[in-house]
């Protein structure tokens, strides 16, 4: 049985303003477009969108439907081209799955290099893959919680025990 943690609601916002504060401290490189990676990161990109002024655009590579997500990233690559910077938005960086697929899919397209970043409101520090923005660093190696974002605590625990079985390494 997995270990529930609840994110609350300050918490979550503390940390996205922690978000904030790395991107205007950050004067070599400002996003053209925050994206939210759903359905994790949708939320937090709009809460870092009032934060900074910076529009929200949204894929959803959790429901692996290709016309939002494939697609949507083959298109925002283009954008890359014309010279726009996106930073793209998840909540936790876990076994890095989500990041490696999204940057393959994304340097296939022909992104420009550069062009892309990554924030996650939780980064684990032995996942595959390294973000550029977070708020909070983890290791799975000792932390085996699986965390609750505040939108997600309306969820039955059943389907909060669903979703971690999906991934029991985390976990375990």
């Amino acid at each position: 049985m997995p270990v529930f943690t609840n994110i609350p609601h300050d918490d979550f916002v503390a940390h996205v303003r922690t978000l904030a504060a790395a991107l205007a401290a950050d004067r070599d490189w400002q996003p053209t477009f925050l994206i939210g990676i759903g359905r994790g990161g949708l939320v937090p990109a709009v809460f870092l969108s009032h934060a900074t002024g910076t529009p929200t655009l949204s894929c959803d590579l959790s429901a692996q439907v290709k016309d939002f997500a494939d697609d949507v990233l083959v298109r925002l690559a283009a954008r890359t081209r014309a010279g726009e910077r996106l930073l793209f938005i998840d909540d936790i960086n876990d076994s890095g799955h989500t990041i490696g697929t999204l940057r393959a899919t994304l340097a296939d397209a022909g992104a420009v290099e550069g062009s892309i970043r990554i924030a996650t409101l939780i980064d684990n520090i032995g996942s595959a893959q390294r973000v550029d923005y977070t708020a909070r660093t983890i290791d799975r190696r000792m932390t085996k919680d699986w965390f609750v974002f505040p939108w997600e605590a309306i969820a039955p625990t059943a389907a909060l025990e669903e979703d971690a079985a999906e991934m029991p390494e985390r976990i375990a």
